[in-house]
């Protein structure tokens, strides 16, 4: 089963997973910090669906919000580009291991892990957040770059160093994730990609095939 509530760490939720039924992971755009049977580790960003492997156990999380996570961890996304990481691999080893001695002890280590997030977040860069906030609303590239005053090329490097890929690829996986949330409340096909910015139905078949690898009949199942 798979919960989630906001964090305390600005714009994230806090999510559990406890062993069950497996399902793929969609690309949102976002980073993970998680804890799993006494280790911690990073899900970078995602640029089509992730399908978890190995033995069902439980997992805790805090997602951050698209672009965020970057000045967290102290590595560029485009790093972590659909990889899942150990923390150690970018943290000092001794210290990891004190922050995972410190979840594994604590009464809650769900709330722990949050802590852990709450006590090296900064605040979120106003740019980066126009940035989303422009393209979610279904905006061209070229008048994100013209909004927030950046050239193409600065667009493209700043997209890369707090996404993980370029503004049109976030495009992509802003889009996707709101015709996602409309098949899910029960819109039609049709409708779904007119309200979700895509040309038409056939467009949206194709753009959810290629990022989730299935088709959007199967996504609002």
């Amino acid at each position: 089963m798979y919960e989630e509530r906001a964090s305390r760490v600005r714009g994230a939720v806090v999510w559990t997973k406890t062993p069950g039924r497996e399902g793929v992971v969609l690309p949102d755009g976002c980073m993970d910090l998680l804890w799993s049977e006494g280790r911690l580790l990073v899900a970078g960003p995602d640029t089509r669906a992730y399908v978890p492997e190995g033995e069902r156990v439980f997992w805790a999380g805090v997602r951050f919000r698209p672009g965020t996570a970057p000045a967290l961890l102290g590595v560029p996304a485009y790093e972590l580009r659909d990889l899942r990481v150990e923390l150690a691999d970018l943290w000092p080893a001794s210290e990891v291991r004190r922050l995972n001695d410190r979840v594994e002890a604590a009464s809650d280590p769900v709330v722990e892990l949050e802590n852990v997030a709450l006590e090296r977040a900064v605040p979120p860069d106003p740019l980066l957040s126009r940035l989303v906030a422009v393209l979610d609303a279904g905006r061209p590239i070229a008048t994100a770059a013209d909004e927030l005053g950046l050239s193409s090329r600065q667009l493209h490097r700043r997209s890369l160093h707090a996404f993980g890929y370029g503004p049109k690829t976030l495009s992509r996986v802003l889009r996707l994730q709101r015709a996602l949330r409309l098949l899910r409340s029960g819109v039609s096909q049709a409708e779904t990609a007119v309200r979700a910015g895509y040309a038409d139905q056939a467009h949206l078949s194709r753009e959810v095939r290629e990022l989730t690898g299935v088709t959007p009949g199967q996504l609002g199942a």
